[in-house]
């Protein structure tokens, strides 16, 4: 595979049309996460216009059915296609289920975009009993990616949705369901963010001697449903902080990305980046991240990620801390 790097550049305005230009993904199988709205709808669209079979996973079926219009518009104009399945990641019986008709069909797949997920939630559970953000966002993939990992193909790859939001918080593993901690909710959005990545990192080290690899991506802040719960004041004052710490970088002030621009990463990682580059790799704006020294404030970090969220060692503790959970070994 040529090194795509060498010769086109790509960045945090690259589309997903820029990123897949040329790319013919003929006879590749690609999961999909979360084709309800937003990112996923556009991911799927974007994969299935450049042929490829895309299965997309939503909670709600008839608002998935209705999202995706465009999708199968595309895919039918360019011999992709794309088929939905049930998968609601808060309920572990509705995740394995899910898990259980991808197998029973054994149609392998080439890339896996964990991709759906939420965001600053009020306080809550999920049907296990788990917090809502990091029981949606990690532990239901989590099960979902583990179960299905016999069928990634070998040169297959998972891509884990992960944010910037990371720098948050690191996981907290004596206490994930915030049963003895304060909850707030950018904590629990940073903590579940975080675990995107160390369990990619953990995913990687598991399967690269197969030839499968893993990458968590940030798409960078884009108006999608994601951002429901949180009050359009806050979100202000997180931008006002970030212009404040670019312009004393001298760098250009925040830029809002649109849907298209948003999911470019995904797609990158996914399908155009050398497998070699990414791997246990956190990436943004269609390039591998730099490490931030751990002594730069939450509030001056513009980009790039936290060695915690790369650290093998707990990506190790939290598969441990992930598998007793959920009560399932992989």
């Amino acid at each position: 595979m040529t090194n795509v790097l060498e010769t086109t550049s790509f960045g945090a305005t690259s589309t997903t049309d820029d990123v897949l230009s040329g790319v013919n993904l003929k006879g590749k199988r690609i999961l999909v996460t979360g084709v309800s709205a937003g990112l996923g709808v556009e991911t799927a669209r974007a994969l299935a216009a450049h042929g490829a079979q895309v299965v997309g996973a939503a909670r709600d079926l008839s608002k998935a059915k209705a999202a995706t219009e465009q999708v199968r518009k595309d895919a039918a104009a360019n011999g992709g296609s794309l088929e939905l399945i049930e998968l609601d990641l808060a309920n572990l019986k509705s995740v394995r289920a899910c898990a259980d008709r991808l197998l029973a069909k054994k149609e392998p797949f080439d890339l896996v975009i964990a991709n759906a997920g939420v965001m600053a939630t009020p306080l809550g559970r999920t049907a296990d009993g788990f917090e809502t953000q990091f029981g949606t966002n990690h532990l239901g993939h989590f099960v979902l990616v583990n179960r299905i990992a016999s069928l990634i193909r070998k040169g297959g790859r998972l891509i884990n949705l992960s944010s910037a939001g990371h720098r948050y918080a690191n996981v907290d593993l004596d206490d994930p369901n915030f049963e003895r901690t304060a909850y707030e909710p950018f904590i629990g959005y940073g903590r579940s963010k975080t675990a995107n990545i160390l369990f990619a990192v953990a995913f990687d080290k598991r399967h690269r001697d197969q030839g499968v690899r893993a990458a968590a991506v940030h798409p960078g802040v884009i108006h999608t449903e994601l951002a429901r719960h949180v009050d359009a004041s806050q979100i202000e004052k997180i931008i006002e902080q970030r212009n404040q710490q670019l312009a004393a970088e001298g760098k250009a002030l925040f830029q809002w990305k649109s849907i298209p621009q948003g999911a470019a990463t995904s797609v990158w990682a996914g399908v155009v980046a050398p497998a070699g580059d990414i791997g246990g790799q956190y990436c943004e704006d269609c390039h591998v991240a730099h490490l931030v020294p751990d002594n730069v404030p939450m509030n001056a970090m513009t980009e790039g990620v936290r060695g915690y969220a790369l650290d093998a060692k707990t990506a190790e503790a939290l598969w441990k801390k992930s598998e007793e959970m959920v009560r399932e070994s992989f």
